[in-house]
């Protein structure tokens, strides 16, 4: 059992792909945590979906051994959507290594976490990793970080994850520059939630930071926000399995498996406590999905097996929420609400893969304030139940600061896509050879593609970071759109009235394309109210028979045609035109 002195708790902070998960990997060689037989790369990311599409979703705690100290690892998520995990793991520690990438220097997301770090009062290591690759180029992005954190060159660390090139020297830095986590012994117990997840044998386990205090196996343990009441039924440290032990102690990390049900009873940065006198600790907040899409199964038989798929994910996920929703044209389904694209994507393919659902997904949308004449408000999830527009007062819609680092080359382009989104750019200042750009712009605006669009215009440079900024009333419609004279709600959107036209002439477009010919000729259409603003024709199949008419007069070919013409247009009035799923996600797919 090492005393506090012999602790250290860190995280590892970094942007996307600079090689935080390689570098844990290193570390768990070096102090020999997982036998060599046993490593596998990315060892801290568990999830296939981690392990495919290289990115940490979820983290994972693990204690090392190293000369006498116990050294508490939290490997963190570098994506923009789960910055609230982030957020809440910096709070478990003590000190943070910042790596950043030799070749690439810092970006958005680098400086998001940095930010982070800093609010909550960390020791921060800077090290350089990748620097055995060519494009390297160590002299200028030490610039950048000593800038960044106004630190010393000799404060650097200059590293290769890949090769393992110099990781000792991080470790000996862990010893040496981060504190020893402070608490109080005898105090009464306080630990805080930094993640938890559902085990499908155990029930809910938790990752918790001990404050003050002890907790024992099997104590009676009471979480502050949800009220929850559970047994500590087993207690131990990760490393990285679970290891029980009998006690855990002031400073330590480790983890707690619990009778409780669901993840809901038990939030990422609630407090644990054994009675309930005590000050929770300070931070928590709900976090609230801003954006949303309707899951519907592509056969309706299915829809029950979509409905126990997504309360199992919700299960682990805390952040996910979700209704039943219901179209006419798409038949039952569920309405999800998510922290951003990245955790929609996600679970979209996790829902694919692991359950073997065939989904149709609607475009994504964010919610929207109403007041209503009456001076009720409502909070809308889809354009699809915003109420009749002589009832609405005023909309008001999400919108984000927004922070683009680019090269200055590239920064043309990308003023013009911001103001091409409807957003303002607020200020313009430059870290050596780029130039970092705040702006505001409106939620809706971001959601489908802005990112793939900033990564085009910057070939791949630009990198970018959001956070919410509260709700703004603008002059906002909702357009529908009509196929064959019936309107598809699914489809509906909320767009600022300055957008709209333009709007319904490319979605027609678009659906003119997946839609496929009909036998008779089918009218796609766009409107606001009741004014239609967009019309395209889908041209019907010709299908003439004149077979049987054999030379002779052409009269009675005539006439045979005008007979068929006939049936077409009763056809036209009973027909009904069968859309194909990926119309729902026209809206997705930018020219």
């Amino acid at each position: 059992m090492a005393h506090l002195d012999h602790i250290r708790n860190f995280c590892i902070i970094a942007h996307i792909d600079h090689g935080k998960s390689t570098l844990a990997d290193r570390m768990l060689e070096l102090t020999s945590t997982v036998e060599r037989r046993d490593m596998k790369s990315q060892l801290l990311d568990s999830m296939d979906l981690e392990r495919e599409k290289g990115i940490t979703i979820k983290l994972t705690p693990v204690r090392m051994n190293y000369e006498g100290y116990d050294l508490n690892l939290i490997d963190t998520p570098g994506h923009v959507d789960f910055s609230y995990e982030v957020s809440r793991s910096l709070q478990a520690c003590e000190g943070a290594i910042l790596v950043v990438d030799a070749s690439q220097g810092i970006q958005a997301q680098t400086l998001a976490n940095v930010y982070l770090a800093i609010e909550q009062d960390l020791t921060i290591i800077p090290v350089l990793n990748k620097v055995d690759l060519p494009a390297a180029d160590v002299p200028r992005v030490s610039k950048e970080v000593i800038n960044l954190l106004g630190c010393d060159e000799s404060d650097i660390i200059k590293i290769s994850a890949k090769t393992g090139e110099n990781v000792d020297q991080v470790l000996a830095a862990v010893v040496e520059r981060i504190p020893a986590p402070r608490g109080e012994v005898d105090a009464p117990t306080r630990a805080l939630i930094f993640d938890s997840y559902y085990d499908d044998y155990r029930g809910v386990i938790l990752y918790v930071r001990i404050v003050d205090g002890e907790l024992k196996k099997s104590d009676q343990i009471y979480m502050m926000a949800t009220k929850a009441h559970g047994i500590a039924l087993e207690i131990g440290k990760l490393a990285p399995g679970m290891i029980p032990e009998p006690v855990m102690q002031t400073g330590e990390i480790g983890y707690i498996v619990t009778n409780l049900k669901t993840t809901r009873d038990a939030k990422v940065g609630d407090t644990v406590t054994l009675a309930k006198v005590v000050e929770p600790l300070p931070g928590y907040k709900d976090v609230k999905p801003f954006v949303y899409a309707g899951f519907f199964p592509v056969s309706n038989e299915d829809y029950n097996d979509l409905k126990d798929a997504i309360e199992k994910l919700s299960l682990s996920d805390s952040a996910l929420q979700f209704e039943p929703e219901n179209s006419p044209v798409l038949g039952f389904g569920v309405r999800i609400g998510f922290l951003g694209l990245l955790h929609m994507d996600i679970i979209r393919e996790r829902l694919e893969r692991e359950y073997g659902l065939d989904l149709i997904v609607t475009n994504p949308s964010t919610d929207y304030i109403v007041k209503l004449t009456t001076g009720d408000e409502l909070d809308i999830k889809s354009a699809a139940s915003l109420p009749d527009v002589s009832k609405v007062e005023t909309i008001a819609e999400p919108w984000v600061n927004g922070e683009i680092i680019v090269p200055k080359s590239y920064l043309g382009p990308v003023l013009q896509l911001i103001v091409g989104k409807r957003g303002r750019q607020k200020n313009l200042s430059y870290i050596d050879e780029r130039a970092l750009v705040s702006f505001e712009a409106p939620l809706a605006n971001l959601l489908t593609d802005f990112y793939d669009q900033l990564k085009s215009v910057t070939s791949g440079y630009g990198s970018f970071n959001y956070e919410l900024a509260g709700y703004r009333e603008e002059d906002l419609v909702r357009v529908d759109f009509y196929v064959a004279g019936d309107m598809v709600d699914a489809l509906s959107v909320v767009v600022h009235r300055t957008e709209a036209e333009r709007l319904g002439r490319e979605t027609v477009k678009k659906l003119k394309e997946v839609i496929p010919r009909q036998n008779f000729q089918v009218a796609l259409q766009a409107a606001i109210g009741g004014r239609f603003i967009a019309r395209e024709d889908l041209s019907a199949y010709r299908k003439d028979v004149t077979t049987g008419l054999y030379g002779g007069d052409v009269s009675r070919k005539k006439k045979v045609l005008a007979k068929q013409a006939k049936g077409k247009k009763r056809m036209k009035r009973f027909g009904k035109v069968d859309i194909p799923s990926d119309a729902f996600t026209v809206m997705l797919k930018r020219d």
